[in-house]
Protein backbone atom coordinates (compact mmCIF):
# COMPACT_ATOMS: atom_id res chain seq x y z
CA UNK A 1 0.00 0.00 0.00
CA UNK A 2 1.63 3.60 -0.92
CA UNK A 3 1.55 5.85 1.44
CA UNK A 4 1.04 9.84 2.18
CA UNK A 5 2.12 12.54 4.78
CA UNK A 6 -0.06 15.52 5.17
CA UNK A 7 1.22 18.70 6.58
CA UNK A 8 -0.91 21.72 7.26
CA UNK A 9 0.07 25.43 8.35
CA UNK A 10 -2.28 28.18 9.04
CA UNK A 11 -5.77 28.00 10.09
CA UNK A 12 -8.51 25.39 10.61
CA UNK A 13 -9.99 25.88 7.41
CA UNK A 14 -6.80 24.60 6.23
CA UNK A 15 -7.10 21.65 8.42
CA UNK A 16 -10.55 20.97 7.36
CA UNK A 17 -9.79 21.61 3.66
CA UNK A 18 -6.68 18.88 4.31
CA UNK A 19 -8.53 16.17 6.07
CA UNK A 20 -10.63 16.47 3.00
CA UNK A 21 -7.38 16.01 0.56
CA UNK A 22 -6.87 12.73 3.13
CA UNK A 23 -10.26 10.77 2.57
CA UNK A 24 -8.93 11.35 -1.32
CA UNK A 25 -5.97 9.29 -0.65
CA UNK A 26 -7.50 6.85 1.16
CA UNK A 27 -10.67 6.36 -1.01
CA UNK A 28 -7.46 5.88 -3.87
CA UNK A 29 -5.68 3.35 -1.79
CA UNK A 30 -3.43 5.19 0.40
CA UNK A 31 -2.44 4.49 4.06
CA UNK A 32 -1.59 8.05 5.65
CA UNK A 33 1.56 8.44 7.53
CA UNK A 34 3.03 10.91 10.14
CA UNK A 35 5.73 13.84 8.56
CA UNK A 36 8.42 12.15 9.71
CA UNK A 37 8.21 8.76 8.43
CA UNK A 38 9.08 7.93 4.89
CA UNK A 39 6.41 8.16 2.97
CA UNK A 40 5.31 8.13 -0.99
CA UNK A 41 3.48 11.41 -1.21
CA UNK A 42 3.87 14.42 0.44
CA UNK A 43 1.25 17.03 0.26
CA UNK A 44 1.51 20.67 1.92
CA UNK A 45 -1.32 22.63 2.89
CA UNK A 46 0.31 26.51 3.05
CA UNK A 47 -0.31 29.67 4.81
CA UNK A 48 0.80 33.13 3.28
CA UNK A 49 -0.54 35.26 5.92
CA UNK A 50 2.90 36.03 7.36
CA UNK A 51 6.30 35.92 5.85
CA UNK A 52 7.34 33.99 9.23
CA UNK A 53 4.44 31.19 7.44
CA UNK A 54 6.39 31.50 3.84
CA UNK A 55 9.71 30.73 5.76
CA UNK A 56 8.15 27.72 7.46
CA UNK A 57 6.34 26.26 4.24
CA UNK A 58 9.77 26.55 2.34
CA UNK A 59 11.68 25.11 5.52
CA UNK A 60 9.01 22.14 6.33
CA UNK A 61 9.22 20.66 2.68
CA UNK A 62 13.37 20.93 2.88
CA UNK A 63 13.09 19.01 5.99
CA UNK A 64 10.50 16.60 4.41
CA UNK A 65 12.87 15.45 1.51
CA UNK A 66 15.35 14.86 3.88
CA UNK A 67 13.03 12.05 5.44
CA UNK A 68 11.82 11.22 1.84
CA UNK A 69 14.11 11.91 -0.90
CA UNK A 70 12.06 10.44 -3.60
CA UNK A 71 8.63 11.10 -2.43
CA UNK A 72 6.11 13.11 -5.12
CA UNK A 73 5.83 16.68 -3.15
CA UNK A 74 2.12 18.34 -3.78
CA UNK A 75 2.13 21.96 -2.60
CA UNK A 76 -1.31 23.44 -2.12
CA UNK A 77 -3.03 26.65 -0.53
CA UNK A 78 -2.66 30.16 -0.44
CA UNK A 79 1.18 30.53 -0.24
CA UNK A 80 0.39 28.22 -3.37
CA UNK A 81 -1.63 30.82 -5.14
CA UNK A 82 0.34 33.84 -4.38
CA UNK A 83 3.64 32.88 -5.03
CA UNK A 84 3.82 29.78 -6.86
CA UNK A 85 6.86 30.42 -8.99
CA UNK A 86 9.20 30.93 -5.42
CA UNK A 87 7.81 27.36 -4.43
CA UNK A 88 8.49 25.72 -7.96
CA UNK A 89 12.41 27.14 -7.73
CA UNK A 90 12.70 24.76 -4.47
CA UNK A 91 14.34 21.36 -5.40
CA UNK A 92 12.31 18.47 -5.04
CA UNK A 93 8.64 20.07 -5.75
CA UNK A 94 6.64 18.34 -7.98
CA UNK A 95 3.29 20.52 -8.33
CA UNK A 96 2.03 23.36 -7.04
CA UNK A 97 -1.88 23.47 -7.11
CA UNK A 98 -3.70 26.78 -5.98
CA UNK A 99 -6.67 27.62 -4.72
CA UNK A 100 -9.48 26.58 -7.38
CA UNK A 101 -7.03 23.37 -8.05
CA UNK A 102 -5.96 22.13 -4.46
CA UNK A 103 -8.67 19.81 -4.44
CA UNK A 104 -7.58 17.73 -7.88
CA UNK A 105 -4.65 16.37 -7.18
CA UNK A 106 -5.40 12.84 -8.76
CA UNK A 107 -6.39 14.81 -12.13
CA UNK A 108 -3.03 16.92 -12.37
CA UNK A 109 -0.43 14.59 -10.20
CA UNK A 110 -0.60 11.55 -12.87
CA UNK A 111 0.78 8.35 -11.43
CA UNK A 112 2.60 10.10 -9.21
CA UNK A 113 6.23 10.10 -10.91
CA UNK A 114 8.71 12.53 -9.88
CA UNK A 115 9.27 15.52 -12.56
CA UNK A 116 12.39 17.11 -13.69
CA UNK A 117 10.18 20.09 -13.44
CA UNK A 118 7.97 21.47 -11.36
CA UNK A 119 4.20 21.76 -12.84
CA UNK A 120 2.30 24.17 -12.06
CA UNK A 121 -1.22 24.75 -12.37
CA UNK A 122 -2.52 28.17 -10.49
CA UNK A 123 -5.81 30.27 -12.08
CA UNK A 124 -6.52 33.55 -11.78
CA UNK A 125 -8.00 34.16 -7.91
CA UNK A 126 -10.68 36.57 -9.65
CA UNK A 127 -11.91 34.01 -11.86
CA UNK A 128 -15.34 32.56 -10.59
CA UNK A 129 -14.93 29.95 -8.06
CA UNK A 130 -17.21 27.45 -6.48
CA UNK A 131 -17.77 26.83 -3.03
CA UNK A 132 -15.60 23.39 -2.07
CA UNK A 133 -16.41 21.49 1.27
CA UNK A 134 -14.65 19.79 3.42
CA UNK A 135 -14.35 18.90 6.67
CA UNK A 136 -11.79 16.90 9.07
CA UNK A 137 -13.36 13.31 9.99
CA UNK A 138 -12.06 9.71 9.19
CA UNK A 139 -8.51 10.27 8.95
CA UNK A 140 -7.85 12.38 12.14
CA UNK A 141 -7.94 10.70 15.68
CA UNK A 142 -9.75 14.00 17.26
CA UNK A 143 -12.24 14.38 19.19
CA UNK A 144 -13.86 17.69 17.70
CA UNK A 145 -14.26 18.13 13.50
CA UNK A 146 -13.79 21.02 11.94
CA UNK A 147 -16.91 21.68 9.07
CA UNK A 148 -15.51 24.64 6.50
CA UNK A 149 -18.99 26.63 6.17
CA UNK A 150 -17.64 29.60 4.39
CA UNK A 151 -14.35 30.16 2.05
CA UNK A 152 -13.32 33.48 0.52
CA UNK A 153 -13.48 37.57 1.85
CA UNK A 154 -15.18 40.34 0.28
CA UNK A 155 -13.32 42.36 3.04
CA UNK A 156 -10.59 44.99 1.77
CA UNK A 157 -8.31 45.01 5.14
CA UNK A 158 -5.13 47.14 4.05
CA UNK A 159 -2.65 44.27 5.29
CA UNK A 160 -4.29 41.06 4.14
CA UNK A 161 -3.89 38.84 1.18
CA UNK A 162 -6.77 36.18 1.84
CA UNK A 163 -8.64 37.74 -0.74
CA UNK A 164 -6.59 37.27 -3.15
CA UNK A 165 -5.70 33.85 -1.89
CA UNK A 166 -8.89 32.71 -1.96
CA UNK A 167 -11.34 34.99 -3.51
CA UNK A 168 -14.18 36.21 -2.80
CA UNK A 169 -17.26 35.26 -0.76
CA UNK A 170 -18.83 31.73 -1.16
CA UNK A 171 -20.88 29.37 0.95
CA UNK A 172 -23.30 26.51 0.07
CA UNK A 173 -27.28 26.16 1.21
CA UNK A 174 -27.97 25.42 4.43
CA UNK A 175 -29.29 21.57 3.94
CA UNK A 176 -25.96 20.93 2.68
CA UNK A 177 -24.52 22.13 5.75
CA UNK A 178 -26.51 20.88 7.74
CA UNK A 179 -25.88 16.99 5.25
CA UNK A 180 -21.87 17.34 6.01
CA UNK A 181 -22.89 18.26 10.17
CA UNK A 182 -24.73 15.09 10.44
CA UNK A 183 -22.48 12.78 8.98
CA UNK A 184 -19.69 14.42 11.51
CA UNK A 185 -22.36 13.66 14.15
CA UNK A 186 -23.07 9.66 12.86
CA UNK A 187 -19.26 9.39 12.87
CA UNK A 188 -19.07 9.79 16.63
CA UNK A 189 -17.68 13.37 17.10
CA UNK A 190 -18.57 15.24 19.76
CA UNK A 191 -17.77 18.80 18.72
CA UNK A 192 -17.96 20.62 15.58
CA UNK A 193 -15.82 23.31 15.21
CA UNK A 194 -17.47 25.83 12.28
CA UNK A 195 -14.95 27.35 10.29
CA UNK A 196 -14.66 29.70 7.35
CA UNK A 197 -12.70 32.56 5.96
CA UNK A 198 -15.31 35.04 6.97
CA UNK A 199 -17.88 33.19 8.97
CA UNK A 200 -20.43 35.90 9.81
CA UNK A 201 -20.32 36.24 5.90
CA UNK A 202 -21.79 33.15 5.68
CA UNK A 203 -24.94 32.79 2.54
CA UNK A 204 -25.71 36.33 1.48
CA UNK A 205 -25.67 35.21 -2.54
CA UNK A 206 -28.87 33.19 -1.53
CA UNK A 207 -30.60 35.36 0.76
CA UNK A 208 -29.58 33.39 3.96
CA UNK A 209 -27.55 34.05 6.81
CA UNK A 210 -24.85 33.01 9.40
CA UNK A 211 -27.53 33.35 12.54
CA UNK A 212 -30.13 31.17 9.95
CA UNK A 213 -27.25 28.34 9.78
CA UNK A 214 -26.52 28.22 13.72
CA UNK A 215 -30.17 28.24 14.56
CA UNK A 216 -30.93 25.37 12.21
CA UNK A 217 -27.23 23.65 12.93
CA UNK A 218 -28.81 23.18 16.81
CA UNK A 219 -31.17 20.67 15.66
CA UNK A 220 -28.02 18.53 14.70
CA UNK A 221 -27.12 15.20 17.21
CA UNK A 222 -23.74 16.45 18.61
CA UNK A 223 -22.81 17.58 21.96
CA UNK A 224 -21.07 21.11 20.85
CA UNK A 225 -20.59 23.26 18.21
CA UNK A 226 -17.57 25.90 18.74
CA UNK A 227 -17.66 28.89 15.90
CA UNK A 228 -13.93 29.49 15.36
CA UNK A 229 -14.00 32.81 14.49
CA UNK A 230 -15.93 35.48 13.92
CA UNK A 231 -15.64 39.45 12.92
CA UNK A 232 -17.08 41.85 15.37
CA UNK A 233 -19.21 44.15 12.72
CA UNK A 234 -20.84 40.40 12.35
CA UNK A 235 -21.42 39.22 15.37
CA UNK A 236 -24.73 40.60 15.97
CA UNK A 237 -26.64 41.47 19.60
CA UNK A 238 -29.27 39.13 19.11
CA UNK A 239 -26.78 36.55 17.93
CA UNK A 240 -24.83 36.79 21.18
CA UNK A 241 -28.13 35.81 22.75
CA UNK A 242 -29.11 32.33 20.89
CA UNK A 243 -25.35 31.17 21.25
CA UNK A 244 -25.20 32.06 25.21
CA UNK A 245 -28.55 30.17 25.35
CA UNK A 246 -27.90 27.43 23.51
CA UNK A 247 -27.67 23.96 25.02
CA UNK A 248 -25.08 22.90 22.69
CA UNK A 249 -23.37 26.29 20.97
CA UNK A 250 -20.19 26.60 23.21
CA UNK A 251 -19.95 30.13 25.76
CA UNK A 252 -16.44 30.97 23.24
CA UNK A 253 -16.03 33.51 21.16
CA UNK A 254 -12.83 34.34 18.90
CA UNK A 255 -13.48 38.18 17.94
CA UNK A 256 -10.61 39.58 15.90
CA UNK A 257 -9.34 43.01 17.07
CA UNK A 258 -6.35 43.85 15.41
CA UNK A 259 -5.98 47.72 16.97
CA UNK A 260 -7.45 49.01 19.52
CA UNK A 261 -6.36 52.78 18.54
CA UNK A 262 -9.08 53.78 16.15
CA UNK A 263 -6.50 55.61 13.86
CA UNK A 264 -4.83 52.44 13.15
CA UNK A 265 -7.87 50.53 12.63
CA UNK A 266 -9.10 52.97 10.21
CA UNK A 267 -5.65 52.76 8.18
CA UNK A 268 -6.97 48.84 8.38
CA UNK A 269 -9.55 49.37 6.86
CA UNK A 270 -11.52 47.56 9.29
CA UNK A 271 -15.44 47.79 9.84
CA UNK A 272 -15.83 48.73 13.36
CA UNK A 273 -14.16 51.03 15.89
CA UNK A 274 -12.42 50.42 19.51
CA UNK A 275 -15.88 51.46 21.34
CA UNK A 276 -18.17 49.31 19.33
CA UNK A 277 -15.74 46.09 19.70
CA UNK A 278 -15.47 47.08 23.72
CA UNK A 279 -19.20 47.16 23.56
CA UNK A 280 -19.77 44.08 22.12
CA UNK A 281 -17.14 42.29 24.77
CA UNK A 282 -18.64 44.09 27.66
CA UNK A 283 -22.65 42.88 26.12
CA UNK A 284 -21.11 39.06 26.18
CA UNK A 285 -19.79 39.10 29.39
CA UNK A 286 -23.04 40.62 31.05
CA UNK A 287 -25.10 37.82 29.79
CA UNK A 288 -22.48 34.73 30.62
CA UNK A 289 -19.37 35.80 33.05
CA UNK A 290 -18.28 32.50 32.21
CA UNK A 291 -17.96 33.02 28.50
CA UNK A 292 -14.56 32.89 27.53
CA UNK A 293 -12.90 35.36 24.40
CA UNK A 294 -10.22 35.95 22.52
CA UNK A 295 -9.12 38.16 19.98
CA UNK A 296 -6.55 38.76 17.14
CA UNK A 297 -4.37 41.92 17.33
CA UNK A 298 -1.01 42.82 15.28
CA UNK A 299 1.29 44.70 16.05
CA UNK A 300 3.91 46.60 14.15
CA UNK A 301 1.36 48.25 11.45
CA UNK A 302 2.82 51.27 9.65
CA UNK A 303 2.23 54.44 11.13
CA UNK A 304 1.39 52.64 14.32
CA UNK A 305 3.60 55.03 16.58
CA UNK A 306 4.71 54.21 19.87
CA UNK A 307 1.70 56.43 21.34
CA UNK A 308 -0.40 54.59 19.13
CA UNK A 309 0.95 50.93 20.31
CA UNK A 310 0.20 51.87 24.26
CA UNK A 311 -3.13 52.97 23.28
CA UNK A 312 -4.26 49.25 22.38
CA UNK A 313 -1.86 47.82 25.04
CA UNK A 314 -4.17 49.96 27.50
CA UNK A 315 -7.73 49.73 25.49
CA UNK A 316 -6.34 45.40 26.23
CA UNK A 317 -5.80 45.97 29.78
CA UNK A 318 -8.82 47.09 30.82
CA UNK A 319 -10.95 44.28 28.42
CA UNK A 320 -12.37 41.57 29.73
CA UNK A 321 -10.85 39.02 27.11
CA UNK A 322 -9.31 35.86 28.37
CA UNK A 323 -6.91 35.45 25.49
CA UNK A 324 -4.76 37.40 22.76
CA UNK A 325 -3.30 35.56 19.54
CA UNK A 326 -0.80 38.34 18.55
CA UNK A 327 0.74 38.37 15.24
CA UNK A 328 3.45 40.78 14.35
CA UNK A 329 2.90 42.54 11.08
CA UNK A 330 4.94 41.92 7.64
CA UNK A 331 4.63 43.44 4.06
CA UNK A 332 2.72 40.98 1.77
CA UNK A 333 2.97 41.98 -2.09
CA UNK A 334 0.14 43.53 -3.48
CA UNK A 335 -1.40 44.81 -0.32
CA UNK A 336 -2.36 48.44 0.27
CA UNK A 337 0.00 49.06 3.72
CA UNK A 338 2.77 48.02 1.82
CA UNK A 339 3.50 51.74 0.42
CA UNK A 340 2.13 52.78 3.79
CA UNK A 341 4.55 55.64 5.25
CA UNK A 342 5.64 55.05 9.07
CA UNK A 343 7.37 52.32 8.79
CA UNK A 344 7.93 50.16 12.02
CA UNK A 345 11.38 48.76 12.86
CA UNK A 346 11.55 44.97 12.64
CA UNK A 347 13.10 44.96 16.29
CA UNK A 348 10.60 47.20 17.75
CA UNK A 349 7.77 45.38 15.99
CA UNK A 350 8.57 42.26 17.47
CA UNK A 351 9.35 44.07 21.07
CA UNK A 352 5.94 45.10 20.78
CA UNK A 353 4.46 41.77 20.16
CA UNK A 354 5.79 40.42 23.26
CA UNK A 355 4.91 42.74 25.56
CA UNK A 356 1.31 41.51 24.19
CA UNK A 357 2.05 38.01 24.49
CA UNK A 358 3.19 38.51 27.72
CA UNK A 359 -0.22 40.55 28.25
CA UNK A 360 -2.21 37.68 27.08
CA UNK A 361 -0.42 35.08 29.30
CA UNK A 362 -1.39 37.40 32.46
CA UNK A 363 -4.94 37.40 30.85
CA UNK A 364 -5.10 33.52 30.42
CA UNK A 365 -3.78 33.06 33.90
CA UNK A 366 -6.11 34.89 35.61
CA UNK A 367 -9.26 33.35 33.54
CA UNK A 368 -8.43 30.35 33.94
CA UNK A 369 -7.67 30.66 37.76
CA UNK A 370 -11.43 32.10 38.48
CA UNK A 371 -12.56 28.64 37.82
CA UNK A 372 -10.58 27.19 40.69
CA UNK A 373 -12.76 24.97 42.94
CA UNK A 374 -16.04 24.97 39.96
CA UNK A 375 -17.00 21.61 38.23
CA UNK A 376 -16.31 22.16 34.79
CA UNK A 377 -17.49 19.48 31.26
CA UNK A 378 -14.70 18.54 29.86
CA UNK A 379 -14.75 16.54 26.25
CA UNK A 380 -11.13 14.69 26.60
CA UNK A 381 -8.95 14.35 23.88
CA UNK A 382 -6.35 12.05 23.57
CA UNK A 383 -3.82 11.23 26.20
CA UNK A 384 -1.45 14.30 26.96
CA UNK A 385 0.92 11.82 29.49
CA UNK A 386 0.99 8.12 31.04
CA UNK A 387 -2.66 8.38 32.65
CA UNK A 388 -2.78 11.89 32.17
CA UNK A 389 -5.95 13.17 29.94
CA UNK A 390 -6.76 16.71 28.22
CA UNK A 391 -9.26 18.35 26.95
CA UNK A 392 -11.52 21.50 27.13
CA UNK A 393 -14.18 23.22 28.69
CA UNK A 394 -17.16 24.93 26.64
CA UNK A 395 -15.29 28.40 27.53
CA UNK A 396 -11.96 26.60 25.73
CA UNK A 397 -10.18 26.30 29.40
CA UNK A 398 -7.46 23.41 28.39
CA UNK A 399 -8.07 20.80 31.70
CA UNK A 400 -5.71 18.13 32.65
CA UNK A 401 -6.60 15.55 34.63
CA UNK A 402 -5.21 11.79 35.81
CA UNK A 403 -7.48 8.89 34.96
CA UNK A 404 -6.34 5.10 34.72
CA UNK A 405 -9.14 4.53 32.32
CA UNK A 406 -8.82 5.84 28.94
CA UNK A 407 -11.30 9.19 28.61
CA UNK A 408 -10.83 10.01 24.85
CA UNK A 409 -13.88 11.62 23.29
CA UNK A 410 -15.82 11.43 26.70
CA UNK A 411 -17.39 14.37 28.26
CA UNK A 412 -16.77 13.94 32.44
CA UNK A 413 -17.13 16.73 34.67
CA UNK A 414 -13.98 17.76 36.67
CA UNK A 415 -12.98 20.02 40.07
CA UNK A 416 -10.63 22.63 38.96
CA UNK A 417 -8.29 22.47 41.70
CA UNK A 418 -5.30 24.63 40.47
CA UNK A 419 -3.66 26.63 37.49
CA UNK A 420 -0.14 26.22 35.76
CA UNK A 421 0.84 28.21 32.92
CA UNK A 422 -2.73 28.28 32.12
CA UNK A 423 -3.68 25.14 31.98
CA UNK A 424 -6.15 23.89 34.61
CA UNK A 425 -5.61 20.93 36.28
CA UNK A 426 -8.33 19.19 38.28
CA UNK A 427 -10.41 15.89 39.40
CA UNK A 428 -12.73 13.13 38.21
CA UNK A 429 -15.86 12.77 39.47
CA UNK A 430 -17.15 10.00 37.38
CA UNK A 431 -20.56 10.23 40.14
CA UNK A 432 -22.15 13.14 38.41
CA UNK A 433 -24.66 12.83 35.43
CA UNK A 434 -24.18 15.79 32.95
CA UNK A 435 -26.72 18.24 31.87
CA UNK A 436 -24.14 20.92 30.08
CA UNK A 437 -25.56 24.53 30.00
CA UNK A 438 -22.45 26.63 29.27
CA UNK A 439 -20.03 26.51 32.56
CA UNK A 440 -22.75 25.73 34.93
CA UNK A 441 -23.50 21.90 35.71
CA UNK A 442 -27.05 20.50 36.55
CA UNK A 443 -26.63 17.38 38.25
CA UNK A 444 -29.09 14.29 38.30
Amino acid sequence: MKSVSLHTLGCKVNYSETSTIGRQFVEQGYRIVDADQPCDVYVLNTCSVTERADKECRQIIRRMLRHSPNAYVVVVGCYAQLQPGEIASIEGVDLVLGAKEKFNIFTHAGDFSKNQKTQVFVSCIDEPMEFMPSSSGETDVRTRAYLKVQDGCDFTCSFCTIPLARGTSRSVPIPQILHQANILADQGYREIVLTGVNVGDYGKQFGSSFFDLIQQLEKVPVDRFRISSIEPNLLTREMVDFILGSAKFCNHFHIPLQSGSDSVLKKMRRRYLSDQYRDLIYYIKERDPYAGIGADVLTGFPGETEELFTETHNFLIDLPVSYLHVFTYSEREHTPAIQYPGVVDLHERHRRNEILRILSLHKRQAFSSAFIGKDMPVLFENASGEDIYSGLTSNYLRIETGSDSPLTNEIHSIRITGVEAAICTGELNRKQTINQVHGELILS
